[in-house]
């Protein structure tokens, strides 16, 4: 339960009684949905005080990260890396286990230090997204790590993944907080693909029906319609978080002087 809240439409002024802890939000959806968009938009739409995470899989989309992870980047751009901005990888891409004692146990340190990595680099931006809500903030998540991951580390159908990735898929599932409220921005495959031109239809449309699948397994899931104009889009997606926020609020009364 949220002790302060927004009790007039998005985009509209509000008084604020009472301080307390708020909540957080992350916007879901295959790339070419429009969350990066959607998400700034609504830090000027939305009638709280908003704080913006980065939450994916795309080092250099962050605009939070360990001074670790950010030294590791700095040396792969130094050595000639491209920028990480791809998205995640088609996980019906077969992984071969590999042959070999030495090539096996190579294959799980390696997945070890790539677990304690993500894992280290996930447990600092939940750390700055609680302490950005016990300040009084909306947090708001463009992308998830459960999300991101889901059909890679967490949802295997009976892939081989190395030690790192399963223990990564269980960290996810059973230990690192979900966001109080997903928000699934949702788009036809052909529309998502002609707005990137990334991937395939197929596999876009494949992805589609992956998040759909997330719904039973967040407690508060909604779904828009991410296939109207932007401005549209992200004005639905305000007033859905306000009427989460509402919703959600125990013993807040009608705020006064609303302008």
């Amino acid at each position: 339960r949220f002790s302060r809240c927004c009790m007039a439409p998005a985009n509209e002024p509000v008084q604020e009684r009472l301080i307390g802890p708020m909540f957080t939000v992350a916007l879901i959806g295959p790339d070419g949905a429009g969350k990066t968009t959607i998400s700034h938009r609504l830090r000027e739409l939305l009638p709280l005080p908003v704080k913006y995470v980065y939450m994916g899989v795309n080092a250099d989309s962050s605009n939070h990260m360990l001074p670790t992870t950010r030294l590791v980047r700095a040396l792969k751009r130094f050595c000639g890396a491209k920028p990480d901005t791809a998205g995640p990888r088609d996980p019906n891409q077969v992984r071969m286990r590999p042959k070999g004692l030495l090539r096996r146990a190579a294959a799980e340190a390696k997945s070890m230090l790539g677990f304690l990595a993500r894992a280290s680099e996930e447990i600092f931006r939940q750390t700055l997204a609680e302490y950005y809500r016990w300040r009084g903030h909306v947090v708001l998540f463009d992308r998830h790590y459960f999300s991101d991951y889901y059909n890679y580390d967490i949802a295997s159908h009976g892939r081989y993944l190395p030690l790192g990735r399963r223990l990564h898929g269980l960290f996810l599932q059973h230990v690192y907080p979900k966001p109080d409220l997903v928000v699934y921005l949702d788009a036809p495959a052909e529309v998502l693909f002609a707005r990137k031109g990334e991937g395939s239809i197929a596999v876009l449309e494949r992805r589609r029906q992956d998040y759909l699948q997330m719904r039973e397994l967040v407690r508060q899931f909604v779904v828009v319609d991410a296939s109207r104009p932007q401005e549209e889009v992200a004005r639905d997606v305000a007033d859905r978080i306000c009427r989460f926020c509402r919703a959600n609020t125990d013993g807040v009364k009608e705020a006064a002087d609303v302008a």
